[in-house]
């Protein structure tokens, strides 16, 4: 039996909600930009040039769809906070960002990802907030966990859990460059897609 998220291919991108077919089961990625989306689904998937890895923050500016096994998509959400960009252009990502979550029966679960070394930013708060608000059901992942000095990994862990309100255990820790977390992640999306 193949691995789970190996088969993952790029199927489309939308601007708009209602340009989405329908699937079975889909889960989605949101983040501050340049919190390593594009790194971590990379790692997810065990390929290199799946989700485009750019230097610039904010280049994800569509909601990106990935497939993999029958009907199953992983989608990438455009990442928040970049200062780049006109207001205008901005105010519809966000209106795209929420008519996405909002409006997909099929959506199993939300990972937000935040950077681990330096916690929840103010945007990442604002976002968790929205989603629990909206009863939308999300998961933390603290991304470029390798950035945490060892001396600091299990403060680290307590602070950004008691600053979500949660217990270190909630919240997934992974690092795309040493695969910290990977397998893990990787088994909990592919659960929630019904692959196992």
């Amino acid at each position: 039996m193949a691995q789970p998220l190996h088969d993952l291919k790029f199927v489309t991108s939308a601007s708009d909600v209602a340009q989405l077919g329908a699937c079975r089961a889909e889960v989605a990625f949101v983040g501050r930009s340049n919190v390593g989306k594009s790194s971590l689904l990379n790692a997810l998937a065990k390929q290199t040039q799946l989700a485009r890895v750019s230097k610039t923050p904010g280049r994800t500016r569509l909601i990106n769809i990935f497939q993999t096994g029958p009907d199953r998509w992983v989608v990438d959400l455009p990442g928040y906070g970049y200062a780049g960009g006109p207001k205008v252009e901005k105010a519809t990502w966000q209106g795209m960002i929420e008519g996405y979550l909002l409006g997909r029966r099929s959506l199993r679960m939300v990972f937000v990802l935040v950077d681990a070394e330096i916690g929840p930013t103010k945007l990442d708060h604002q976002m968790i907030e929205w989603l629990r608000h909206s009863e939308v059901p999300c998961r933390i992942v603290a991304t470029k966990a390798d950035q945490v000095k060892p001396s600091r990994q299990l403060a680290q862990r307590r602070d950004v859990a008691a600053s979500l309100n949660l217990l270190p255990g909630d919240i997934a820790w992974a690092s795309s460059l040493k695969g910290t977390g990977i397998p893990e992640l990787r088994n909990e999306v592919a659960s929630l897609l019904e692959l196992l």
